[in-house]
């Protein structure tokens, strides 16, 4: 099992939801976060990187979105795909043409 998949995303919804409902209570976002991380049962810095996650994916903060994060890995991916398969058609290509031309010359 990875790192990212050791907590259910009902567990880091719950945790984000925490400290942005007790971040006023803490002189700083850190000292917030550092007071909920061992409830929860991650490191601090987890904790960080999801309320960080959370603030991008809601727009609060500057950052690629999950969505759009995923969507660009999906067009990535079609695109190795599409050129994998003009490579493909590009040797499919060449060898007709020989083979048209191979048998015009024996004719």
């Amino acid at each position: 099992m990875n790192k990212s998949n050791k907590f259910s995303p009902e567990v880091r919804e719950r945790a984000v939801r925490l400290v942005l409902e007790h971040r006023g209570e803490y002189p700083s976002l850190w000292l917030a976060i550092e007071s909920i991380a061992p409830k929860i049962g991650c490191v601090p810095q987890t904790l960080l990187t999801w309320v960080k996650r959370h603030e991008i994916d809601s727009g609060v903060r500057e950052g690629v979105t999950t969505s759009e994060a995923m969507r660009v890995k999906e067009l990535e991916r079609e695109v190795k795909e599409l050129r994998r398969a003009n490579e493909i058609l590009k040797v499919a290509s060449a060898f007709f043409a020989q083979a048209e031309l191979d048998r015009r010359f024996k004719s």
